[in-house]
């Protein structure tokens, strides 16, 4: 091959066109998660959703648990990019705050954010995992992560000096107060903003945790 064709190859143009389509049909497979379940969702009707042809979702995504790994980065992370929760930059800020009650701000702040992107897509996985073993692994995969987060926060709370109660307590307590189900029992079911919430986050951790 030579080197123009090379370049034709993996012009721009092309990336941009791959990456619209990846968009799509991440785009199509959470509308139709979210309207019928992961479980009722084929391939097939992502692809028609999408407007792009069967073998075009296998040779992007390799399975539909493949688009639904895929849907988990871009929302929880923040992009398609690998890198942890723990090790954002949105993250470190959050435990790089000197002031406590400026970083328990901060904290509420940033995880009100992070459910409305993906808020929707955590209880997808939650109500997909009992009947799907890989669906069920990655949701254990999900919590077990989301903890040792909650359990870092806590630790730097507890390295201040300002923590109520001991770092275990502690990290149980803002697991559950700071779980995506109770998001979404008060943004989505019961038809609170999102600010709501974020003060409500914000005012109830500083009961909580803080001495």
């Amino acid at each position: 091959m030579t080197d123009a064709v090379k370049r034709g190859y993996d012009s721009p143009r092309r990336r941009e066109q791959a990456a619209a389509t990846r968009t799509a049909i991440l785009d199509a497979a959470l509308r139709l998660f979210e309207q019928q379940g992961y479980a009722a969702t084929s391939v097939g009707a992502i692809a028609k959703e999408a407007g792009v042809a069967l073998k075009t979702v296998y040779a992007v995504f390799g399975t539909k648990r493949g688009v639904l790994v895929a849907l988990r980065s871009r929302l929880v992370r923040g992009s398609d990019d690998p890198v942890p929760v723990a090790e954002r930059e949105w993250f470190r800020a959050v435990l790089d705050e000197p002031d406590p009650r400026k970083r328990l701000s901060l904290f509420a702040h940033n995880a009100a954010l992070l459910k409305d992107r993906a808020g929707l897509l955590f209880e997808i996985i939650r109500h997909a995992a009992p009947a799907d073993p890989e669906i069920g692994a990655m949701w254990d995969e999900f919590m077990a992560d989301f903890y040792e987060n909650q359990r870092l926060v806590v630790e730097r709370f507890h390295a201040d000096g300002v923590l109520k109660d001991d770092v275990g307590r502690a990290t149980d307590v803002l697991w559950t107060i700071n779980h995506p189900a109770v998001y979404h029992l008060l943004v989505a079911e019961r038809g609170w903003s999102s600010a709501d919430y974020q003060r409500w986050l914000e005012e109830t951790l500083a009961q909580q945790l803080l001495a």
